[in-house]
């Protein structure tokens, strides 16, 4: 099979790679060739590096996306969603991610914070829309993974909630009677808010 360059790259609808992206892309198994044409690329500036094993084709790739490029399995979740949908009205600059470990890297001066939750949660897709290069959750589970987190957590607007799918996506969770109680307790809140 023929040899492909940094077009090849650039025709890609993604933004952020790894190593092994650049090598199914380029075709390239010599891992030290590899490592070699990716070193050129981006001394020439034909590539971006964000960190060892991750590149860009510029500065303007999307940073989700690379969010759950650096630990997978992973996706966007928490306070990053719940902010955007209008359910926590404080703002964060930092990324939120639900990952298989917990931690906090800065890249390119973005804070990315990864948040641990089993691996039978982090990997059930239930209530987690694939975009085309990253995985966010809908409000419904970033609302649910927070509960799973703190059991006590100051959500500003709950009315905008899809109720029917909290409890859809909800068993996955088996996290028992006490998440069930918190949830209740918040539908309860918001029922009577509604009422």
């Amino acid at each position: 099979m023929k040899k492909r360059d940094i077009l090849d790259i650039y025709r890609s609808n993604k933004t952020v790679f790894s190593f092994k992206d650049l090598s199914l892309i380029l075709n390239e198994t010599n891992k030290n060739y590899l490592k070699k044409t990716i070193y050129r690329y981006v001394k020439a500036g034909k590539l971006y590096r964000l960190r060892k094993g991750i590149y860009a084709k510029d500065k303007s790739y999307n940073k989700f996306e690379l969010a759950t490029k650096v630990y997978t399995p992973s996706y966007i979740t928490f306070e990053t969603v719940l902010s955007r949908a209008g359910i926590i009205f404080q703002y964060y600059s930092q990324i939120f991610v639900a990952s298989y470990l917990c931690r906090e890297i800065t890249i390119d001066n973005q804070v990315y914070s990864y948040k641990k939750i089993k691996d039978d949660i982090l990997t059930n897709s239930c209530g987690v829309e694939n975009k085309e290069n990253y995985s966010i959750a809908s409000p419904e589970r970033a609302f649910l993974d927070t509960l799973y987190l703190y059991k006590d957590y100051h959500f500003d607007d709950i009315s905008s909630l899809d109720w029917e799918k909290v409890y859809k996506i909800l068993p996955i969770y088996r996290g028992g009677k006490a998440l069930e109680k918190r949830v209740e307790r918040y539908y309860s809140l918001n029922k009577s808010r509604m009422t």
